[in-house]
């Protein structure tokens, strides 16, 4: 075959057609009705700034949580189902236009593939309280990484300098198999892969914009991964899952086809101070939920 993409997008049909089956086979078993208008401008939004490098599970995260539209335990599977639709759209248009050597993208993919399987194993089972522990975390490192980015940019000498390569050798590509396995984990708890994987490029030596294929490949497969094991958990929202999914398709063809770049500094900062807020309380909620039954067994006695 002359284009080995080709078997990529034939491999990426084939992962999301058991999850839009068990995904479809839910809706059918509980019927979630149509989403608000609401869920809709959210996969909108969240999924046009994700085609522009963004990421889209803090913000959906703090705007699920500021709007009480999912419960913090069904959070992380919502996420992964409702984005997952709209991460395949970007991914098909990203691999097809972007330069990046073959073997390093597909061994990439795999490494997230792996452990979005493991994370998602453990997430799904977690209480109420672990997933606003955890995601509070898991919030705090998304804030992080949106700061490194903009001072980057702000101060005009690159933090991250990244090089020429479109692909990665040897212990560079160990060291990126590592890395992209642990992404592909902390997916699964609300961490975005973008602003990480981008990071974790730069400083592996290889051109940025290859980050795009890499990162947005690697989401498409882990996700439907992934959301299988939510799916048969039954940790999801089904209604805003798919509010996040009809909303979240057109906005990426418009971002990816029409818009193509945008200055996002001044988005970031601002996600920075919505995604520090819902931080602290989710990690205030999961820390009074803790000692709850510490001050229960207090009034027993």
């Amino acid at each position: 075959m002359s284009n080995p993409k080709i078997l990529l997008f034939i491999a990426l049909g084939l992962v999301a057609l058991p999850y839009l089956m068990k995904w479809a086979s839910s809706m059918r078993a509980t019927p979630p009705g149509l989403p608000t208008a609401t869920e809709g401008l959210i996969g909108f939004g969240t999924n046009f700034f994700d085609t522009l490098g963004i990421g889209s599970y803090a913000p959906t995260t703090a705007l699920f949580r500021a709007l009480r539209l999912v419960p913090d335990e069904r959070i992380p599977g919502t996420l992964n189902i409702g984005h997952a639709l709209p991460t395949l759209v970007q991914a098909f248009i990203y691999i097809s236009i972007v330069q990046v050597e073959f073997q390093t993208l597909v061994l990439l993919i795999g490494a997230s593939v792996l452990g979005s399987w493991l994370g998602a194993g453990a997430v799904s089972t977690w209480s109420r309280r672990k997933i606003q522990l955890g995601m509070g975390v898991a919030l705090l490192v998304a804030a992080a990484l949106f700061v490194m980015k903009n001072l980057d940019e702000l101060r005009g000498t690159p933090l991250f300098p990244g090089g020429d390569a479109l692909g990665l050798h040897g212990t560079l590509l160990y060291a990126a198999l590592a890395g992209n396995f642990m992404l592909g984990a902390l997916m699964t708890l609300g961490i975005g892969l973008y602003a990480p994987c981008l990071i974790m490029i730069s400083l592996l030596g290889m051109n940025p914009t290859a980050a795009f294929p890499i990162m947005m490949g690697s989401c498409a497969f882990l996700m439907p991964v992934a959301s299988l094991r939510f799916l048969k958990a039954g940790s999801v929202s089904l209604r805003p899952a798919l509010g996040l999914a009809l909303g979240g398709i057109p906005a990426v063809l418009i971002a990816a086809l029409i818009v193509k770049n945008l200055p996002l500094t001044a988005v970031r900062w601002g996600v920075v101070v919505v995604v520090l807020y819902t931080a602290v309380t989710m990690l205030r909620a999961g820390m009074r939920a803790l000692s709850a039954p510490e001050a229960a067994g207090q009034q027993a006695v």
